[in-house]
């Protein structure tokens, strides 16, 4: 496979990309690219150290900056990837006396960072915040989290995230969002999930970003208030413990970021292809989730069937990922479209050409 794109090359074969999170068409931007390279230039190749060492640079202060300012917040703390930013997050602020509650199609980071923080984990079902508020009224511990995607990844979904503020605030809990696929594509200048709901920096006192989806590059963030950031710092020992990013992917990022920022005709693009996809999959009869992203599962159900949807496509020269349990639920096997502002109309179309094809074996398995 050469560079990653909306066209892709397989075993020889071109085919057209419909499972990269590179929502924005931002992975293989020229000048993002040529940040990295000035980047490598200046910086070398690796970090050399952990933050807390020898391995923060100016980059990275540069980027920590600019990161709390696209979303709204005080500071922002690098992280080497998403995993490490949700358990180093959850696991600090949690501990052994804390109750953790968590949406039942979480991320498996944010999962695990409630398993391995030693709280007690409560997972309460999908966006149903009438639950949440039910659990968060039974608890007696001293110290309530509230953990949810801002946008999930296999549904595509917007948490309700309006009702989780108002149910914390009457919990006198603390809400942290997972913004993994909601950053740079939702919300004014793509500053996320609360941004597009128009909710409070301070409702939301832990926001966790990724930068290798709509960003395009690599590596997390958590942005928040300077008491939290520094309390981070301190505590999170998937910060403290890890060679910090390369200091030249912190440059690329920031040649992002810009374009994340100033390019809006991405977002609008990307939402105009998307509404052309939901319409013409809707007209061929497909079961769609409800999802306003560039995330769009159409559902099969059995694990054999998305199977064979997915190889039927790559056959007709789609890339599409055929997702099973346990990764959704059982029942739930589906065909993950993602889509991105650097497809074609065309590239949509012949896409639902195709899953007009589906022989119907796929869809009776």
């Amino acid at each position: 496979m050469g560079a990653q794109g909306v066209a892709v090359t397989c075993d020889g074969r071109e085919l057209t990309n419909f499972s990269s999170n590179d929502y924005l068409g931002l992975a293989s931007h020229p000048e993002v690219s040529a940040a990295l390279i000035r980047g490598a230039q200046r910086y070398g190749v690796g970090a050399g150290a952990s933050h807390l060492i020898s391995g923060h640079s100016q980059a990275h202060e540069r980027l920590e900056r600019e990161l709390a300012q696209f979303v709204g917040r005080e500071r922002a703390l690098l992280f080497s990837t998403g995993y490490m930013a949700n358990l180093g997050a959850i696991a600090a602020l949690a501990r052994r006396k804390a109750d953790v509650f968590e949406d039942r199609l979480n991320h498996a980071s944010l999962i695990d960072g409630g398993l391995l923080s030693r709280a007690r984990l409560h997972r309460y079902p999908h966006a149903d915040s009438a639950a949440l508020a039910g659990f968060l009224a039974e608890s007696r511990a001293p110290v309530k989290l509230v953990v949810s995607d801002g946008v999930f990844s296999m549904d595509g979904d917007v948490a309700p995230l309006s009702a989780l503020v108002r149910v914390c605030a009457e919990a006198d809990a603390c809400l942290m969002i997972d913004d993994a696929h909601g950053l740079g594509v939702l919300g004014p200048g793509g500053a996320g999930t609360p941004a597009h709901c128009a909710v409070a920096s301070t409702a939301v006192p832990v926001l966790v970003g990724t930068l290798g989806k709509a960003i395009g590059t690599f590596g997390a963030f958590v942005a928040g208030e300077g008491d939290l950031i520094e309390y981070l710092i301190q505590t999170a020992r998937t910060y403290r413990y890890t060679t910090a990013l390369p200091p030249a992917v912190a440059e690329a990022t920031c040649a992002a970021l810009h374009l994340a920022r100033t390019e809006h005709w991405r977002r609008e693009r990307l939402a105009a292809l998307v509404s052309r996809f939901r319409s013409g999959a809707r007209a061929l009869g497909m079961r769609l989730t409800d999802s306003p992203t560039p995330i769009q599962a159409v559902l099969i159900g059995s694990n054999q069937g998305a199977t064979s949807a997915g190889e039927f496509l790559r056959q007709q020269g789609f890339w599409v990922g055929a997702v099973r349990p346990p990764t959704v639920p059982a029942g739930t096997a589906r065909l993950r479209i993602t889509l991105s502002a650097n497809h074609e109309e065309q590239q949509i179309d012949g896409l639902l050409g195709a899953l007009a094809r589906l022989p119907e074996a796929c869809l009776r398995c």
